[in-house]
């Protein structure tokens, strides 16, 4: 029986961990006889795993998804083919007969990872759909990058719930926990509405005294009660023809307040007090609360037919908790912010970062945003750290442990890699596109393709 010349052991083994390619190489029964370390990453066996299993086996248990080697070994001739394989890869593979005379004793085959080139080409062509789609978008659409920086699926939702309902005059009401940024949004619906260029009229209806609720909402003529003004005072009804009446804390009302709210909701007319004559208010109505309306309805603490008026359209925003993955945007645009705002360029250390990364944040962007401002402050330098003598940042839920005792610190660069792919990790989970994580994360693609590569990570572009 004829031999085959031996390839120098080193020299194969060095082609094998350097080849920009994933090798394999079978003998004629389609045994892996030898394979590079990247193939592992690629097919999602391990190699001692690898080594030794037949193709015909991998292809059965969906590891080859075909196997080119099956394929040369049956056409008996160089074959080329696209691969998907367990792990959610693309290869390119082609593979080739090793003859020894009219005898086949080996096949090679190699293949190349295309995963982040088709990445690549469908998120420009994601790209280019959006960007023409903003060439015919009409002026009061929402841009979710611009207005409500997002990366998780709810709030992108209620993005395009938004865009839907922005245009209407439909009552709107915002649900969800203090501090969510319900105030923010319904100034957006305002902005983006036909009413922008009206008035944004803004009333605590949980501050406003039953005693003083009817001249403020409605508003009162000269002389109409002791201590008027000289010239009398638009309501906030008034006020608020044509644009945006926003009540925040609506559930706050006491029934007798309800009723009066009712009366300018089903006539849009407000009479001054001390006054005959009616005013028309015709203002878009945007209402909000954190506690259940549904609830105080059934326990006849909320006027139903009230409710009815006030939520034709309900949203819910959810927790910053809830929507982990939006932190570190928020945390961006309020840097920027506060840079803005004094005139300077500080940064967040990565101790920093891990600390504000790690919080619960219970009271959601408005105790983010105060947590921030306080290190913003407190910091004398450009490079913002989490200084000890601070305490923990409000929110934190740190497990302190019992008295006395004290954890080992992680490195400097455990802690800026961990924070680092946490952030990643995050980011990649809910953005549609590598771009517009680096994008929103202030690197460029090639960077977060790189990092996504030193972390294990993978981008699916939609």
């Amino acid at each position: 029986m004829p031999s085959i010349a031996p390839l120098n052991a080193l020299e194969l083994d060095a082609v094998l961990a350097y080849s920009h390619d994933h090798i394999v190489i079978t003998d004629e029964r389609g045994r892996i006889l030898k394979a590079s370390e990247s193939c592992a990453g690629v097919y999602g066996l391990p190699l001692r795993d690898f080594i030794n299993a037949s193709t015909y086996d991998l292809q059965r248990d969906g590891i080859l998804s075909p196997s080119i080697t099956v394929r040369v070994l049956e056409q008996r001739q160089p074959c080329h083919l696209m691969q998907a394989t367990r792990t959610g890869r693309s290869v390119m593979a082609s593979a080739y007969p090793v003859w020894d005379g009219d005898r086949l004793v080996r096949v090679v085959s190699l293949s190349k990872d295309m995963t982040d080139i088709r990445t690549l080409q469908r998120e420009y062509e994601l790209l280019q759909r959006q960007l023409a789609a903003r060439e015919t978008a009409p002026p009061t659409a929402l841009d979710a990058d611009a207005d409500i920086p997002t990366c998780n699926p709810r709030m992108r939702e209620i993005v395009s719930l938004l865009e839907r309902v922005a245009p209407t005059d439909a009552s709107v009401v915002l649900l969800g926990e203090t501090g969510v940024g319900k105030t923010r949004i319904a100034g957006l619906l305002h902005r983006r509405s036909p009413r922008a260029d009206g008035s944004f009229v803004e009333a605590n209806c949980g501050a406003i005294p039953e005693t003083l609720f009817e001249s403020e909402m409605f508003g009162y003529v000269a002389g109409a009660f002791s201590g008027a003004a000289r010239n009398g005072k638009p309501g906030l009804a008034e006020r608020a023809h044509g644009g945006t009446l926003f009540l925040d804390e609506v559930a706050e009302l006491s029934p007798a307040m309800q009723t009066k709210l009712l009366r300018i909701l089903q006539d849009r007319r407000v009479t001054r007090l001390g006054s005959t004559e009616s005013r028309v208010a015709d203002f878009r109505l945007v209402a909000a609360t954190n506690r259940d309306l549904d609830a105080m309805v059934a326990d006849g603490h909320f006027r139903l037919d009230l409710y009815h008026r006030i939520n034709v359209v309900p949203i819910t925003i959810p927790a910053l908790r809830d929507r982990a993955e939006d932190i570190p945007l928020f945390i961006q645009r309020m840097l920027a912010a506060l840079n803005q705002r004094y005139g300077k360029r500080k940064s967040l250390a990565p101790d920093a970062w891990s600390a504000l990364l790690t919080q619960r944040w219970d009271g959601n962007l408005r105790e983010l945003e105060n947590g921030i401002e306080r290190l913003y402050v407190l910091s004398d330098e450009t490079t913002i750290h989490a200084a000890p003598s601070l305490g923990p940042v409000p929110g934190a839920t740190h497990d302190a442990g019992r008295a006395g005792e004290t954890s080992p610190l992680p490195s400097l660069r455990e802690a800026v890699e961990a924070a680092e792919r946490d952030c990643l990790a995050a980011a990649l989970k809910r953005c549609t596109s590598t771009y517009q994580i680096a994008r929103e994360l202030g690197a460029s693609q090639p960077t977060i393709f790189r990092k996504l590569r030193k972390y294990g990570l993978t981008a699916n572009a939609s």
